[in-house]
């Protein structure tokens, strides 16, 4: 023993537990068999082997001995989707349009159609048919959903309750339980007041907005009554939404629960009430605004040429602010033109004429306004007419799409003028939009284009083609022109592909056009060309019987 050093301790293995021998195992393979022996081994060169040994005898054991865990349910079928299904065609495009998902197109996409944007439009139809998605495409149609929210009300209507019965199963896709009122359950009818009173008293916040919307589209005074039971007990928040979905069915009989909501202690619920009320004409905040407004506005003749004056309200008293003036103004904005803005707005439209002479709409805007306030009346003049959707006003104040740079007199941007657009029949609305872009070109009409109808109408349809036709022969690239030509591709109506052939060849390039500048525009009218013959072709297929 002398100078010798003692053996390693070696513990007997069974008088470790199974978790502390497991414990030795792993810490003998961390630090080394040189450095620490394995329970029940000598050390040596034969030591790691034994450690994989033992560890592989351990592993057994350990699985050998493990307690089963509890079942868990059956997960229940998902509910049959009554619907028919899609034709053959219409199945096969789908499935196409899923797989073109961004990222997979694999870098420029030259003269081929972008598919992912045409997803929308084949949703719109196909429920517009009533059919149902093939269980297969369910989940790359909810991947596409998850990832674009413009698609998903279409999107989750057309995949139908399988699609929530996924959710239920996917974190990935709650979105859809999310976006379904009662993750999918049906409300209520008007034959189970019952349930109506439960799910309004105990259901989450989006079950309550989505069951008083769903009443106000059929009842409206139910779902006013409804929302008056538990109004004082609501919270601001609440309350605003809630509110806000009075605009729906909004008629005279509202006039009493609205005027009570101007006392309201959130200024956010008494602005909303008061915007409500100033689209009723016959309401009687509507009366004090006319009265407040008119006496800020007149037609002067003292100077030969019938001139409107305007003397601004000098304060904001009580009163107004009730009825949801709002008196402290913007940075930059006077006080003065800030509450006679906000009293012209909510003011009903219908009391101008008598006011200023039973003037027309376009004689009173077309009226010279004293002292630098045309601007600034005009402007309020527009906000009311989208407020209160009075296509007549709308035309005075857009004027001839023809006039220089076509803002009419009010519509002082592109903004406005597509509000104002807003407000017209489909038909008109794409006449004046036409007409902007044939004196105008298409520079400046990428946001009016965005409220017209799709497809769009005959006339709006050529004028756009031939204003893009005149922009190729101008010698420029395409690229300006970009937003308008992805526009045309979803909105064009198919039936123009006709007119767009010729097009699609390369011209010969004028000497001062930019390089290649021809062969990029003929690039872009084959994709037009391309996308719009497969849209026709996607109608036809989801048409089959």
């Amino acid at each position: 023993m002398n100078g010798t050093p003692a053996p390693p301790h070696v513990s007997d293995p069974a008088d470790l537990s199974g978790g502390s021998r497991w414990e030795a195992l792993v810490t003998a393979a961390l630090l080394g068999t040189a450095r620490r022996t394995p329970p029940g081994m000598a050390a040596g060169r034969e030591a790691p082997g034994a450690l994989l040994d033992a560890a592989a005898v351990e592993t057994v054991r350990r699985r050998a001995g493990m307690r089963p865990g509890r079942a868990a349910a059956r997960v229940e079928p998902a509910a049959g989707d009554p619907r028919p299904a899609l034709p053959p065609a219409a199945a096969r495009r789908l499935a196409m349009l899923l797989a073109d998902r961004p990222g997979t197109g694999g870098g420029r996409r030259g003269a081929a159609p972008d598919l992912m944007e045409l997803l929308p439009q084949w949703l719109t139809t196909a429920n517009r048919r009533g059919f149902a998605a093939p269980p297969e495409v369910l989940p790359a149609l909810l991947d596409a959903a998850r990832g674009r929210t413009d698609l998903r009300p279409a999107a989750l209507a057309f995949a139908g309750p399988r699609a929530l019965w996924l959710a239920r199963l996917n974190p990935d896709w709650r979105f859809a339980l999310r976006s379904t009122p009662g993750g999918g359950a049906a409300l209520p009818g008007p034959e189970e007041p019952g349930r109506i009173q439960i799910l309004w008293q105990e259901g989450l916040f989006a079950e309550r907005v989505a069951l008083l919307s769903a009443i106000r589209a059929r009842d409206a005074a139910a779902a006013r009554e409804l929302l008056a039971t538990t109004w004082a007990t609501e919270r601001a928040e609440d309350r605003l939404m809630f509110l806000d979905s009075l605009r729906t069915g909004l008629c005279a009989t509202d006039e009493p629960f609205l005027e009570r909501a101007l006392a309201d202690r959130s200024r956010n619920v008494r602005a909303t009430a008061a915007e409500l009320l100033s689209a009723l004409p016959g309401s009687a905040l509507a009366g004090r605004m006319a009265e407040r407004a008119g006496s800020c506005v007149a037609v002067d003749h003292t100077h030969g040429t019938p001139t409107i004056a305007v003397e601004a309200p000098h304060a904001c008293d009580p009163g107004m602010e009730r009825d949801g003036v709002a008196p402290n103004a913007p940075a930059g904005r006077g006080e003065r033109s800030w509450w006679l803005g906000q009293l012209v707005e909510a003011a009903p439209l219908g009391t101008w004429s008598l006011r200023l002479g039973g003037r027309t709409p376009e004689e009173i805007v077309a009226l010279p306004v004293a002292d630098d306030w045309q601007s600034e009346l005009h402007a309020a003049w527009c906000r009311a007419a989208v407020r209160q959707r009075d296509p007549s006003w709308s035309r005075a104040l857009l004027g001839s799409p023809a006039a220089p740079e076509a803002g009419g007199p009010g519509a002082v941007s592109l903004a406005e003028r597509a509000k104002l657009l807003g407000t017209l029949a489909h038909a008109e609305r794409a006449e004046w939009v036409a007409g902007f872009i044939a004196v105008h070109g298409l520079s400046e009409a990428f946001q009016l284009l965005g409220v017209c109808a799709v497809p769009w109408a005959g006339p709006l349809g050529r004028a756009v083609v031939d204003a893009l036709n005149i922009a190729r022969d101008a010698g420029s690239y395409p690229w300006s022109f970009s937003g308008v030509m992805g526009l045309a591709e979803r909105c064009l109506d198919p039936s123009e592909a006709v007119r767009l052939e010729p097009l699609a060849a390369i011209p010969d390039e004028p000497e001062n056009a930019a390089p290649g500048a021809g062969g990029y525009w003929a690039e872009s009218f084959q994709r037009l060309l391309t996308t719009l013959r497969l849209r026709a072709t996607m109608q036809r297929e989801l048409t089959e019987t």
